[in-house]
């Protein structure tokens, strides 16, 4: 019994940390806006880039990503020795999956998050960074020869699970991963739609000023 109260009670607390909607706080807090109704509507650092600022999207970013390091590394090993008989990987997976979910579908936002790349990046980096790193120079190189941070995270998010299999991953984290990418492309539908018709916005991160 106590095993599987812990189960749930650090499935619930993985969801609440990853649902901590920072952009919509910084958002409120720097510029009094909701960030879910300005720019693309998505509560994410790239819409706070566009509609608020570079430093209160870094520390979006920043904050985001470490919701999900944080879900998969402190919460996973504080809970894991009340769980002897569930498998390590798998419980480590499922945890950051459930914290991408909170990012995507946050409680306190009445469930419209972000796209869940960030905390995605953080679970990578909890869970597999010798995968994610060439998932990660995949993203550099999309985005710096497209500027679509949409296409970037697209394939990038594409690219993981093959990567994982290739590096010889273990299972679990292979079909959870499979699954996190599958929901976070599946809430990139939009801008796909966008991208096939060449409407999707650019995000210019440096702009070149003209010699006068």
């Amino acid at each position: 019994m106590t095993a599987v109260l812990m189960f749930i009670a650090s499935t619930i607390l993985g969801y609440l940390i990853g649902s901590f909607p920072t952009s919509f706080i910084l958002a409120r807090m720097t510029k009094g806006i909701d960030i879910r109704q300005v720019g693309s509507g998505n509560a994410g650092a790239t819409n706070v880039l566009r509609s608020v600022g570079k430093l209160p999207a870094l520390v979006t970013l920043i904050v985001d990503v470490a919701k999900g390091v944080f879900v998969v590394t402190f919460i996973a090993n504080f809970f894991y020795k009340y769980l002897p008989e569930v498998d390590y990987d798998f419980y480590r997976s499922f945890l950051g999956l459930v914290a991408v979910c909170g990012h995507i579908w946050p409680v306190w936002l009445k469930f419209k998050g972000g796209k869940g790349v960030a905390t995605t990046l953080g679970v990578a980096i909890g869970l597999a960074p010798i995968v994610l790193l060439p998932s990660a120079l995949i993203w550099l190189v999309i985005f710096f020869t497209t500027n679509y941070v949409s296409l970037a995270s697209i394939l990038a998010l594409m690219a993981f699970p093959v990567i994982a299999i290739a590096f010889g991953q273990p299972l679990y984290l292979i079909l959870i991963s499979a699954v996190i990418c599958s929901i976070s492309i599946f809430k990139h539908r939009e801008n796909i739609t966008r991208l096939l018709k060449g409407q999707e916005n650019k995000t210019i991160l440096f702009k070149v000023k003209n010699p006068q």
